[in-house]
């Protein structure tokens, strides 16, 4: 990739167990997982999951908090509150999101209508749970 303006590149979660959240998010999500392979290994620190070709989900293990020195207090972010992450997908992927989720019992709020986001008014969108209690919203605008 060429251009350079500003996006979001990536967002680390805390996880309990992170083989489990990238089984979760490739086969409830539909992301595609990285370097598991290597984590289960012991040659990556953390397994991550591609959310499109610029953004990425990085799963880091919550038992490695202590060891979080980029900044002063770091390490107390893990647990540290994010309200949510929000998806924009197409109504179709939404759709067949919503069922997979389902498929698996997790659990999904109603659909609400006309929310505002990024881009604008939202047609649709609902909220779920990953395995670790982060809360995510996904919407449509077509």
């Amino acid at each position: 990739m060429t251009d350079n303006s500003t996006r979001l590149d990536h967002v680390v979660l805390w996880v309990r167990d992170p083989l489990a959240s990238a089984d979760f998010y490739e086969k409830a999500v539909g992301m595609r997982p990285l370097r598991v392979t290597d984590f289960a290994a012991g040659t990556a620190p953390f397994p991550s999951v591609r959310l499109n070709d610029e953004t990425i989900l990085d799963l880091a293990p919550l038992a490695g908090a202590a060891h979080a020195t980029m900044l002063p207090g770091a390490a107390d972010s893990a647990g540290h509150p994010v309200n949510h992450i929000c998806l924009a997908l197409p109504g179709d992927d939404f759709d067949a999101l919503r069922t997979r989720l389902e498929e698996r019992s997790v659990p999904v709020s109603e659909i609400h209508h006309d929310s505002y986001g990024a881009r604008g008014m939202a047609r649709g969108s609902f909220y779920f749970r990953d395995p670790d209690g982060n809360i995510f919203e996904v919407r449509h605008y077509d």
